[in-house]
């Protein structure tokens, strides 16, 4: 049954109702048995649902419950009665148990879910059972237009080069719709441009291209679009939406370089450097950076052969260099055209443009060190050439003041060549080709004043080589340091070794040696090769070991040179015993000849002899340190001045009490000049020999008592006291000062180990006590 519905939308929409059909199947659709119960074996029959789907306009308007369809069944079971299951029932659909009318209870949304499924059930009214299994069906939603296209992002972005042709690509945009595309116009899209389309075109699958072949972007680099997006073309109550759009186009080198200025000047000194720069060129190119690619030229190549131009590709500025030195003696401006063009500009057909501008480079004079001749300088000399000339430098002030040159040598020179003043390079000695085959200096050229005294900084360096020739004046010699060896029984003609030559002086490829016995008595021979080689050979035989170990054979080697050279060089061979295989068994080496020259002999001579010398000072120094006449005084004189223990003297402003200087000179171990004294009483105590020989306990009583009792002068401590150790004594004197000054060998060296306390008088009279200490 089909019924025309009026929906919101104001348009007709065709509702298919849904009709059920309960039958009987035997095996024929639609056919129904005349006698159920005629064979016994008989299944019951099968009944079916015949079903439609059912659709629903989601654009109605439902404010109570709208009818959608209808359940239908063949069954005239009174107590069969309808129901739906699933999970929308109830909430969204009802159903009319008994009519089998189905309901929507609201409004439904497409794109929110574009069909139902649900279960249709007939049932007993009464006892509720299933009078037939559940049948699903589909409740489609039928799509209305109420969603807009939407663009996927709400700004797009897209770039073009510049100049573009017409209908180049920019970037394309998309739109979305969430209508059902099935049902017509409802989802389908159509592009336009709202804003911009006088410069950009749109297709129908929403690509931007160009629309005109001028878009300069030195002009206007960035432009805004507005896109519209609209469904339902062609049809009437379509929606839209819009988004925008960001085209930037990119530069290319389309624009030439213009000089900033019609005229550069620059001012440079004369000594300005070929690396230095000279001045700047400026040009004005609206391009961006990298498409700036200015190449600077001269107008008719005037003073390219001076000056360089080169690009700065950071700046696109010119950098004019220097390729010669300047001269303002010589040119003291110079004036030359400069063009500016860009050879990489895409301009189709046109003329290449180009810039020009004037340069004005005003040289500046600077006083300027001397300049040589040449940069360098080569000479040849032969070598053992007595004093002679070998060559000439020359150097001159370039400025106007023209002053005197003088030159000098800076380099080290083991004295072999001078310099004048003039220029002139003299060797002093003869030259030694095979000790130095070339001798490189260096000459410096000084300005000077009228005293001829060197002007500073002006000065300037410059290189001179010279080659030594070579002479013949070295004789050939051994290549090498042969020592031969051959078989007692070695038969006549046997080759014993080649030998070749030196020559220390320049062997040409035309030098030949010659080689020659200075002896003919011998049983070897020596035979020339003709190729700077010889070979010893083996002239009689019968060689013996237990004759002759060796053979001392003299050989004359001269070469060709002019005048020739000869040397005498000797070659020592030794005679081997050997086996049946003629393998060396038994050989002795000969004694290596040790040469010395004189002057290592006088060298030797020199240290042995300074060894000696230095021996013997440090005998004599120790032995002097010993010598009991270190002061230039008898052993009489030597005293020492003792102050009794309860007196402490003056302190070290009383000079007077007593002399320690004496003393003093010991310890320090220099001579020195006895103090004159006048004439006068003798101060020292006299001596009283005790009346027993021996009795030294009386004799130091009585000097005790000496001491005590004068009491008009110091009490002394003298040698003739000390000296005296009594007749029956059996050692030598215990005086610490004849101890001193005697010749016996003890060792005061042990003073050092007894402690602090008598550091004094290990420093006095140890021996490994340096004698520069001082006090």
């Amino acid at each position: 049954m089909l019924r025309e519905l009026r929906n919101t939308m104001g348009t007709w929409v065709p509702l298919l109702t849904l009709s059920l059909v309960y039958c009987y199947s035997t095996g024929v659709s639609g056919e129904r048995p005349n006698h159920p119960s005629a064979d016994t074996h008989a299944k019951r029959p099968k009944r079916e649902w015949i079903w439609n789907q059912m659709h629903f306009n989601e654009a109605t308007f439902v404010d109570e419950p709208y009818l959608i369809g209808k359940l239908k069944t063949s069954t005239s079971n009174p107590k069969a009665r309808f129901v739906l299951m699933g999970e929308y029932v109830n909430s969204i659909f009802t159903v009319n148990p008994v009519t089998g009318d189905v309901f929507v209870t609201r409004e439904l949304d497409r794109e929110t879910k574009s069909e139902y499924e649900l279960k249709a059930v007939l049932v007993d009214v009464d006892t509720n059972v299933t009078l037939e299994e559940p049948s699903s069906f589909i409740i489609k939603i039928i799509d209305a237009n109420d969603n807009a296209p939407e663009f996927v992002q709400k700004v797009f972005n897209g770039s073009v080069p510049e100049m573009s042709a017409v209908g180049t690509s920019v970037t394309q945009v998309t739109a979305v719709d969430a209508d059902d595309p099935t049902v017509r116009g409802n989802a389908q899209i159509e592009y336009h441009i709202i804003k911009g389309n006088e410069y950009f075109s749109i297709n129908d699958k929403g690509v931007i291209l160009t629309a005109v072949p001028n878009l300069d972007r030195e002009k206007q680099s960035t432009y805004h679009l507005i896109v519209g997006a609209k469904d339902s073309p062609g049809l009437m109550g379509g929606l839209s939406g819009t988004a925008s759009v960001i085209i930037t186009l990119t530069d290319i080198n389309d624009n030439f370089p213009i000089f900033t200025e019609k005229r550069f000047s620059f001012s440079v000194p004369e000594n300005v450097r070929l690396s230095d720069e000279v001045g700047r060129l400026k040009v004005e190119d609206i391009d961006e950076p990298q498409n700036r690619k200015t190449k600077f030229s001269f107008v008719n190549g005037k003073f390219e052969d001076t000056f360089s131009i080169l690009t700065n590709a950071i700046t696109n500025q010119g950098i004019i260099g220097l390729k010669k030195p300047l001269d303002f003696e010589k040119i003291q401006q110079y004036r030359f055209n400069v063009e500016a063009t860009d050879p990489t500009i895409h301009r189709g057909g046109g003329p290449k443009m180009k810039s020009s501008t004037e340069i004005i480079i005003d040289v500046l004079d600077v006083d300027e060190p001397p300049v040589f001749s040449q940069p360098s300088y080569h000479f040849e000399v032969k070598e053992n050439m007595p004093s002679t000339i070998i060559g000439y430098v020359s150097a001159k002030d370039p400025d106007a003041a023209n002053r005197n040159i003088k030159h000098i040598l800076r380099s080290r020179d083991d004295g072999h060549i001078i310099v004048q003043p003039s220029g002139n390079i003299v060797s002093r000695k003869p030259l030694d080709r095979e000790t130095s085959a070339w001798r490189n200096i260096t000459i410096a050229a000084q300005e000077v004043d009228v005293h001829n005294n060197p002007i500073p900084g002006k000065e300037s360096l410059t290189h001179v080589s010279i080659k030594v020739l070579d002479e013949n004046d070295n004789a050939p010699e051994f290549a090498e340091p042969y020592e031969p060896r051959v078989c007692e029984n070695a038969p006549p003609g046997t080759v014993i070794l080649n030998i070749s030559a030196i020559d220390k002086d320049e062997m040409t490829p035309g030098t030949r040696f010659r080689y020659t016995l200075a002896s003919k008595e011998s049983n070897f021979t020596v035979q020339d090769n003709a190729d700077n080689t010889a070979s010893i050979i083996v002239t009689y035989g019968g060689l013996s070991h237990e004759e002759a170990k060796f053979h001392y054979l003299l050989i004359n080697i001269s070469d060709n040179g002019n005048p020739a050279q000869t040397s005498t060089n000797t070659l020592t061979i030794g005679v081997c015993t050997c086996n049946e295989k003629g393998e060396f068994s038994g050989c002795d080496k000969p004694a290596k000849q040790v040469g010395v020259s004189v002057q290592a002999l006088v060298a030797i001579f020199v240290c042995i002899l300074t060894i000696l010398v230095i021996t013997l000072l440090i005998i004599l120094s120790q032995r002097y340190r010993k010598d009991v006449n270190i002061l230039g005084k008898n052993v009489a004189e030597i005293h020492e001045q003792l102050v009794t223990y309860d007196e402490e003297g003056g302190g070290e402003m009383d000079t007077t009490s007593y002399d320690v200087s004496v003393l003093n000179s010991v310890r320090r171990n220099v001579m020195t000049t006895r103090m004159e004294m006048a004439p006068g009483p003798c101060l020292y105590a006299k001596v009283k020999k005790p009346a027993r020989n021996g009795d030294m306990a009386f004799m130091i009583e009585v000097k005790k008592d000496e001491a005590d009792n004068d009491s008009d002068v110091l009490p002394y401590d003298t040698l003739h006291i000390f000296g005296y150790e009594g007749s029956e004594s059996i050692v030598d004197s215990l005086s610490s000062l004849e101890s001193g000054s005697s010749d016996s060998d003890i060792d005061y060296d042990v003073l050092n180990d007894w402690g602090p306390r008598f550091k004094m008088l290990a420093d006095l009279y140890g021996l490994e006590q340096s004698d520069l200490f001082e006090y």
